[in-house]
């Protein structure tokens, strides 16, 4: 009886066992999953519309000359004769300005207007010394045919030689100085006085600032405005002593301009000067920029440079291409050995879907928004990354962890 007992107690206790045994495996195996599906996905996938809304682009690879370079900061500048102050010779009253500020002008366009009232006194002069200089020119040719027949004396001669010769300088220098304030001696002869005068562009380019206004009076010599030719802008770089040997002629130059959101533009070294500025121990080097792309450069825009003094190259991606996490640096690669059926697969909307893999690499030098990168695998000639929205990729590969 006792051994029937056992018997069927051992009976009842072996489906429990065989129960735990079975509920204790399969705890096992969904942690085992757990464990397994709690890993990171090393590739994502995203249609055209997913990556037009969180704004991914996408780009390649590039070599970029990173590490053989001098850097350096300056200002834009523009030389000395394509900067003009438009100054006055003659005193007077402005009566007019016929530009503004920022207006582009032509070398000789009219700029204003003076009104002079010592300007009627010079073109009197200039008319009575045209009328003395017609008898003393006449007196002069007949001293001279009296001389040539031996009827005159030399005396006589020379006295009219000297008046003509005198009143002749005269009204040249008269002449020139009609010129000079913008009046035609030729109109002045024919009886067309000029109670003022127009003050005109030395050369072409911007108006700057106008520093005086209509009927203010302009002592001689006074600057009334500006006028800049931007053309011919170039860059004052200071390069200290220490980088100054590494500094050539011809060498390229990449500026990024600091406070015009880090637009870029290139340019070359064409002048370094051999004295010191003040005390920084600096000298300034010019540069001459390539602006082809018409970008609105001024005087006094401040620039960050990267003289190139070596041929090295490496390979380097936009600063928005790399990414952090656990103390690792990737980029986001575009896979480009999917399936063909993958490949020719769309989404309900139509678009297909672009596959991307976690690469790291690690970093070295950064500067002008480009770092330099060592992939940890080979990278194809051709290969695209996402140069824009790395992070929104690593974002959902990590579950939306702290991937800092």
């Amino acid at each position: 009886m006792k051994h029937l007992i056992k018997i069927t107690l051992l009976l009842l206790f072996v489906p429990f066992l065989l129960l735990q045994s079975c509920q204790q495996g399969k705890g096992e195996n969904a942690e085992a999953t757990h464990e397994e599906h709690g890993h990171e996905e090393e590739e994502i996938a995203l249609n055209e519309a997913q990556m037009k809304a969180v704004g991914i682009t996408l780009g390649t690879v590039s070599m970029k000359n990173l590490h053989a370079v001098v850097k350096a900061n300056g200002q834009l500048a523009v030389p000395p004769q394509n900067r003009a102050n438009v100054s006055v010779l003659s005193g007077g009253i402005i009566s007019n300005i016929s530009v503004l500020e920022g207006e582009q002008v032509r070398k000789g366009q009219v700029l204003a207007s003076i009104e002079n009232q010592d300007l009627l006194k010079i073109q009197q002069d200039y008319l009575s010394a045209k009328n003395s200089f017609s008898y003393t020119s006449a007196e002069y040719e007949r001293q001279k045919q009296l001389r040539q027949a031996g009827a005159g004396t030399g005396k006589f001669f020379q006295s009219s030689e000297a008046a003509y010769l005198t009143e002749k300088s005269g009204i040249a220098a008269l002449e020139n100085q009609l010129r000079q304030l913008g009046i035609s001696p030729g109109e002045v002869s024919a009886g067309k006085m000029k109670h003022g005068f127009p003050l005109r562009s030395p050369i072409s380019g911007t108006i700057g600032k106008i520093t005086a206004n209509t009927g203010s009076f302009i002592q001689p010599g006074t600057s009334v405005m500006e006028v800049v030719d931007n053309s011919k802008i170039h860059c004052d770089l200071i390069v200290f002593e220490k980088d100054l040997m590494k500094v050539k002629n011809g060498q390229e130059v990449n500026f990024q301009l600091t406070n015009q959101d880090d637009q870029q533009v290139t340019g070359r070294i064409t002048g370094i000067n051999k004295s010191f500025e003040d005390e920084s121990k600096g000298v300034t080097v010019h540069a001459v920029i390539d602006n082809q792309a018409g970008k609105n450069l001024i005087p006094g825009m401040y620039v960050t440079a990267l003289i190139n003094i070596g041929e090295e190259h490496t390979m380097a991606v936009p600063q928005d291409a790399v990414v952090r996490s656990a103390g690792r640096e990737y980029i986001f690669v575009v896979d480009n050995h999917q399936k063909e059926d993958q490949d020719r697969q769309e989404n309900k909307a139509g678009s297909k879907e672009v596959h991307f893999r976690k690469l790291e690499v690690k970093t070295g030098t950064a500067e002008l928004g480009f770092i330099q990168i060592s992939p940890l695998e080979k990278l194809s000639d051709d290969a695209r990354i996402a140069t824009k929205g790395a992070f929104y990729l690593l974002s959902k590969i990590t579950g939306g962890s702290d991937s800092h």
